[in-house]
This record gives C-alpha cells, structure tokens and sequence, in this order.
C-alpha cells in the first residue's frame, strides 16, 4: 500500500458559456463588491466583457485590476492585494492566463491574512483564510484553475512558488470559447505546456499516486490529439474544449504529484528572458526527456500508446524511442523554435541559467533522475545547439 493525499477543488464547471454563470454564483456568496484580476490583452480582446456587463446589471460593485504581467512580479500581486483589501472586495474573480490565475489565488488569501508574500513561499505555509474565488482560464495550458501552486518572480528574478490548500479556488469555470481567439504559437505553447504537465505528473518520483496517474493519462492523451488541429484552426471549439479538458486534468494531476526538471530548467529561462513560461518548457523538453529516459523507460513506453493511438510497443525501449519521437514531432509541427538560441539566449547565459535551475529544489526532488549541475549545464548546451534528440 503506498499512502496519498489527493486534493481538488470543490467545484468544476465545463460548458461552452460557462463564464455567462459567474453572475449567479457570485449571488451565491453574497458578493457586492467584486475584484476582477486579468491583463491589458485578455480585457482589450473582449473576453472579459460579458462577465462585467452581467456583474454590473446585477448591481454589484466591479473593480477591475488589470495589470498582470506575464510571470508576475512579486510587486505586481502586492499592489493588486492592496487595492483588495482598500476596496473592501469579498469575492475574487480571474479571467485570464496562468499569470492572471496565480495572481488571483495569492491576491484573494493576502488581502485576507495578515502574512507577507515574503513568508509563504514554500510548501504548507500559506494556513490562514482567503476571499471566495473564481478562476476561468482563456487558455488551455497552465492548468492553474484546479491547482494549490502560484508562482512569483522575485526581485532576483528568481521564480519561486506558494504551494498551499488555501490557493485552490472555490470554482473552476471551463468555458472553451474563451480560448477561441488564442493565436498559434501561443495556442501551441500553451499546450505543449499542458502535456509537461501530464508527463512530469506521470513520471514523479515522489509523489505519483493512481489518482494521478489516471488524470494525467487522460490529459496527455486528449492533449496529443488536439493540438496538432488547435495549431493549424484555432475555431475548432470542440477541439478547444478537448484542450481545455485535458489541460485541467493535467493540471489536477501535477498538483498531486508535482512537475520536476522540465518545470526547474523553464523557470529561469522565463524569469530572467521573459520568454512565455509554455514555450520555455518546449524549448527543453526533448532534451530533459531524453536524459530522464534511463531512469524513465517503462513510463514513457507507457505512454506512447497515448501519443500514437494504436502503438504497441515491442519493448520498453522501443516504446519510450516511440514517445520521445512523438513529443519531438508535436513540438515541430507546431512550430517550436528549435533552439534557446532562437529566443535570444547565448553561451554565456548558460552558467546563469544552470545556477538558477539547481535552485528549483522543490521541482528536482521529483525527477526520475537525480540532476548535477553540470548535467543541468549540459542539457542547456544541447538546447542552445537545438542538437537532435536521440530517440
């Protein structure tokens, strides 16, 4: 018997116009005044603007903060906690991408909780009490909706992560036409990010349980089959929805059993390049997959009967050759760049990068395979050189 704990949220709703609901159930907490945490782009692009419409017909009061930035700054949620607590707000409400949603989460418990961002960073120490809150994800990537973990960027540029209970929302709302109008490369990036999760969840060495090895199973799944369609027609909703699905399931099963070296190497390359935090995990993706493959085999042969439908593998080896191909080929078909060269990294921003990546112990502790900093050096090389993965 290997003990676990499971945790989810309370609520989930999927359904094309789901976000039309939020109304009702901000009724349902008695809301009158609310906080709406999402970016310039998602509310210039009009995805927030039925929700405010409906809020203000209803007679509540909005307040509307807007300024999340991609990998938010530490600053950037203090000031938005600040203006919660100032507007005395009792319910919180995110549209938005995994910056907005991990905003959000972090806004709604320190506008709450005496405590200081500073002091919770870590796993379990967030304990106090938080708004009521609201997450609706516009795309189908960072599974944040359904997670206890919000990631920060720290003055040093360093990445680091509340993980706490108290960060999971009260509803998951799952509205596929929110997602409809997301450009390729970021439909693309997002996705693959997706897929990090459910790989990362499967292959956990501390904390994989059955739970979630069936939600990640399912994600990569309905992922892999999507988002080759999502790429090349953006319109398809119901592919959409697939996407969306599995990025939440993905999302349930890494906040159980936790994301590892994908996730360690993409951070400082988000914090430090402000490259997109999907595409910083493509971009390193077939590189950590094939120095994990060692310790990894039978869980990845495992897994390319989900990324080739219809694959029978003859050995282990052969299936985790299968499945590395395949999340080689994903990533070239929908257009990854094939280096970190081409986000603008060079050789000299190695010993930065690999510095900062060991610091991601909470991430490396649950890697197949045990990561030196000169491996970590090692794979950023072959990324930089875009060399080919050995299947």
């Amino acid at each position: 018997m290997n003990p676990f704990t499971f945790q989810a949220p309370s609520n989930i709703l999927f359904e094309v116009g789901a976000s039309k609901k939020i109304v009702d159930l901000a009724g349902d907490y008695g809301a009158r005044r609310v906080l709406l945490v999402t970016d310039k782009g998602v509310r210039g692009a009009g995805l927030t603007r039925a929700v405010e419409a409906g809020l203000a017909a209803a007679g509540l009061a909005l307040i509307v903060f807007e300024d999340v930035v991609a990998d938010p700054p530490s600053h950037v949620i203090e000031t938005a906690a600040a203006l919660c607590r100032d507007e005395a707000v009792d319910l919180v409400v995110s549209i938005g991408g995994g910056s907005a949603l991990d905003t959000a989460k972090l806004v709604a418990y320190l506008a709450k909780t005496p405590d200081r961002l500073d002091d919770i960073y870590g796993v379990g120490l967030a304990k106090g009490a938080r708004l009521p809150l609201i997450l609706v994800p516009t795309t189908a990537g960072t599974g944040s909706e359904v997670t206890p973990i919000s990631i920060v960027t720290t003055p040093s540029t360093e990445k680091k992560g509340v993980v706490s209970p108290r960060l999971i929302p009260d509803w998951a709302i799952l509205d596929p036409e929110l997602t409809l109008g997301l450009p390729p490369h970021v439909t693309a990036a997002t996705g693959i990010d997706a897929m990090v999760h459910a790989i990362e969840a499967y292959t956990s060495r501390v904390k994989k349980n059955p739970l979630s090895d069936q939600l990640a199973r399912k994600a990569l799944a309905l992922l892999a089959a999507n988002v080759r369609t999502v790429f090349r027609d953006g319109g398809n909703l119901e592919a959409r929805a697939e996407m969306l699905l599995g990025s939440m399931l993905a999302g349930m099963a890494f906040a159980n059993a936790p994301v590892a070296a994908v996730h360690a190497l993409a951070y400082p390359i988000g914090a430090i390049f402000h490259v997109p935090h999907g595409l910083s995990n493509a971009l390193v993706l077939p590189h950590v997959l094939a120095f994990n493959r060692p310790a990894a085999e039978p869980l990845y042969a495992e897994l390319a009967e989900l990324v080739r439908p219809g694959y029978r593998a003859a050995s282990a080896a052969d299936g985790a050759a299968a499945f590395i191909a395949e999340i080689v080929a994903i990533c070239r078909d929908c257009e990854v760049p094939a280096s970190l060269s081409a986000v603008g990294i060079r050789e000299a921003d190695l010993p930065k990068l690999a510095e900062d990546a060991m610091k991601q112990t909470r991430l490396l502790v649950n890697n197949p395979r045990d990561l030196s900093h000169d491996q970590v050096f090692a794979i950023y090389g072959d990324a930089l050189a875009g060399r080919a993965v050995s299947a």
